[in-house]
């Protein structure tokens, strides 16, 4: 199995993020948490790096079901969004998500499945509707 639902769009970094935060908040995710990689590396480390956010998404009643049915899952939550500008490639972002179905895998409860699932289908949404060039 995927750990990642992915996409690739041909936009500028900054139009990929706010069209990722958008795409996010339409199926009810806010984004709790920012981090940027290239930003941490370089004042870290003196490293340089290609654009790269990761955003800590959340979705309030699918993560409280999920809490609901196993407090330990909170290890897992929020919901991490990659946005990445692609080096390989001119004018190409990547926007990644990690697939909510990992979730079940790694805890083996079976309750989880059903919020994972719908966690997955409005992800996938989310990055579907950023109109993807590729999978």
């Amino acid at each position: 199995m995927s750990y990642a639902l992915s996409t690739t769009v041909h936009t500028t970094f900054a139009d990929a993020v706010e069209r990722t935060r958008h795409a996010l908040a339409e199926q009810g995710f806010g984004v709790l948490t920012e981090i940027d990689m290239k930003a941490t590396l370089k004042a870290k480390l003196g490293e340089d790096m290609e654009d790269y956010l990761i955003l800590g998404a959340c979705n309030p009643p699918l993560a409280h079901r999920a809490v609901e049915a196993e407090r330990q899952i909170g290890l897992l939550l929020p919901c991490n969004v990659v946005v990445r500008t692609d080096p390989s490639q001119q004018g190409a972002v990547i926007v990644d998500a990690m697939d909510p179905k990992v979730m079940v895998q790694v805890s083996e409860n079976p309750e989880l499945r059903e919020v994972a699932d719908e966690a997955a289908r409005k992800l996938g949404s989310a990055i579907a509707s950023l109109g993807s060039d590729a999978d």
